[in-house]
């Protein structure tokens, strides 16, 4: 039986990273437990309370708790849970290739596109690029 797994690089704010192996199901909750229950000994300064506050940021935006990482391809998409019908995000990571997430101490998470949305309320900016 083949197992595909991801490889993720987690970088913290300090500077420290290590790579850890994850099932494509693997939620965003499960893989701050596994590293909270796993503990790097070179991260003993970092250490935390409760992988609770453990919060993954990958390409800029945190992960809430029910994202998996999916596989195959660099583009999200929603999965229907029929039983429940509830949707959640698998980020279809890539097999064998690594990839870096931000992994933060942190109580709670924004709401998705809130601050965005903010910004661009407060200044009238819209989401533009010149090239010259």
């Amino acid at each position: 039986i083949i197992v595909f797994q991801i490889n993720l690089r987690l970088i913290l704010v300090s500077g420290k990273t290590k790579e850890f192996l994850f099932s494509p199901n693997d939620s965003a909750s499960d893989i701050a437990k596994h590293v909270y229950d796993n503990w790097p000994m070179d991260w003993e300064e970092e250490q935390v309370s409760s992988p609770n506050i453990l919060r993954l940021i990958y390409q800029g935006r945190f992960l809430h708790g029910n994202v998996t990482l999916g596989g195959n391809s660099h583009l999200c998409r929603c999965i229907r849970n029929e039983s429940s019908s509830s949707f959640h995000v698998a980020l279809k990571l890539p097999f064998g290739k690594t990839t870096v997430m931000h992994l933060v101490a942190r109580e709670t998470l924004p709401e998705p596109n809130s601050q965005g949305q903010r910004n661009r309320e407060k200044t009238g900016e819209s989401n533009c690029c010149v090239i010259l």
